[in-house]
């Protein structure tokens, strides 16, 4: 399921979506603020372009929008369904989950935006080990 060729691993892991051999991010942290959107120009084995277009990524605030919800009803469920705490707590758990979780939000959803539109060439992975 994540084994390397996969979208999730492609997902998960950060790498590049067509030979999963190097990071697309510059600084593997996402936690690092100062650098979560520096993003290599193109893949060092395969030579392929992250920035498909102009303002490329911007589609990926939609996927954001959908994992802060996916988060937001996680947070909800965990603290009001199974600790059984006020919906007020409920509310300052959401809020507490998105900023804590931002970085890895935003990552992800530009993961899953470039994974939509690339995905793992197998050739291009022998080609790079080479």
């Amino acid at each position: 399921m994540f084994k390397k060729g996969s979208k999730l691993y492609g997902i998960f892991k950060g790498v590049c979506p067509k030979c999963h051999n190097e990071s697309m991010y510059k600084n593997t942290n996402p936690y690092k603020l100062n650098d979560i959107f520096e993003m290599h120009d193109r893949c060092s084995h395969c030579n392929t372009r992250y920035k498909i277009e102009p303002s490329f990524f911007i589609g990926s605030m939609y996927v954001s929008y959908g994992l802060g919800i996916a988060f937001s009803v996680a947070a909800f469920v965990i603290s009001y369904l199974f600790i059984g705490s006020s919906l007020t707590t409920a509310f300052v758990a959401i809020v507490v989950t998105l900023i804590g979780f931002m970085p890895i939000i935003m990552r992800l959803s530009r993961n899953i935006w470039i994974n939509i539109f690339m995905s793992y060439d197998k050739i291009l992975d022998k080609n790079a080990k080479k």
